[in-house]
């Protein structure tokens, strides 16, 4: 896990420009200004390249972009200018995804990340399970491009739109497939932080007049691709959980919401008919605060992530205590 509080200088005068450092990010306004400060000083290689890494986020730019990088799940991600900055409420999707992929009785689950943005989701799924088989896919080309590099040798991505890249063999085969979609109605764009707003490709935020339209698309032909027993799991929002719910019923799945109140973190899991069993809905959970478990601060805690839109697996903030209600 990447501790930002002690990663080191890489160039003498660091120290010595870290007051003007966070000067400078406060007059931006800069919440965590000394915290960003550290991680320029210790992303830049020369005072000159601080200094330019300090303007750009002085300019709007999410630090993670400044610094090409965000902590997740406890690894380091890579994050090139334009790519959706994985948030921190989506570890809670990887938390119920890995636990439901540890508990299936096949030794390599067969998993699939959707709309896999810079990768993330997959790389921390992959990190957990060891030796799952892992495709992604993604339709900008600048996050596959991150993807491949988070992901490596871990997986295969590919370029396209939803299900179209995928090896045709996979249908039907899929054990745990994640789709983080975007899931912000359209004309809430508008009143998304500057950083999201102007800074992430609109394909990773816009989803449609009601923000459903996506994930619609990605329930629709879930049927087709999982394995007998297989489940789907998206991020989405608690006032939209009751009609990601209706999606899910509507394409042959069960469904069932899980929430994080730590996290402010609302998944709906699907789960494709097995052998006897038929399509409902399943008791919903609510998960409370896990006390001592959580990222350490870094350019993913930073003040980039977007609270209006999304956001190790089995040890993330939500990923045990759950209390039940009832959907």
């Amino acid at each position: 896990m990447v501790d930002s509080l002690s990663l080191p200088s890489l160039f003498p005068s660091s120290s010595s420009l870290f007051p003007r450092v966070v000067s400078a990010l406060r007059a931006a306004g800069c919440v965590f200004a000394e915290d960003e400060a550290r991680l320029i000083l210790s992303a830049a290689r020369t005072a000159g390249e601080a200094g330019d890494m300090v303007a750009r986020r002085a300019a709007g730019l999410p630090l993670e972009h400044v610094v090409g990088w965000a902590e997740f799940c406890g690894l380091r991600i890579a994050v090139d200018a334009g790519v959706f900055v994985p948030r921190r409420r989506t570890e809670f999707l990887v938390g119920q995804a890995a636990a439901l992929a540890l508990a299936l009785p096949s030794p390599r689950a067969v998993v699939v990340d959707l709309c896999c943005g810079s990768g993330a989701v997959g790389a921390a799924l992959a990190a957990v399970l060891g030796d799952a088989e892992l495709h992604a896919a993604d339709i900008d080309p600048a996050a596959v491009r991150c993807a491949r590099r988070n992901i490596g040798a871990d997986g295969a991505v590919y370029e396209g739109d939803l299900y179209e890249p995928l090896p045709r063999e996979l249908q039907g085969r899929i054990d745990i497939l994640v789709a983080n979609a975007p899931y912000v109605p359209t004309e809430a764009i508008a009143l998304l932080p500057g950083e999201a707003r102007d800074h992430e490709a609109r394909v990773a935020l816009d989803g449609g007049s009601d923000g459903l339209d996506v994930q619609r698309r990605v329930a629709a032909a879930a049927a087709d691709w999982l394995a007998p027993g297989g489940h789907l799991l998206v991020e989405t929002s608690e006032r939209q959980a009751a009609r990601t719910v209706g999606t899910f019923l509507a394409a042959g799945l069960s469904a069932q919401v899980v929430e994080c109140d730590e996290l402010d973190a609302t998944v709906v899991v699907g789960t494709a008919p097995g052998v006897g069993t038929a399509p409902g809905v399943g008791t919903a959970q609510r998960v409370g605060t896990a006390p001592g478990v959580g990222a350490a601060p870094g350019a993913g805690t930073a003040p980039s992530v977007d609270e209006a839109s999304s956001v190790p697996a089995p040890a993330s903030a939500c990923a045990a205590g759950p209390r039940s209600r009832r959907a």
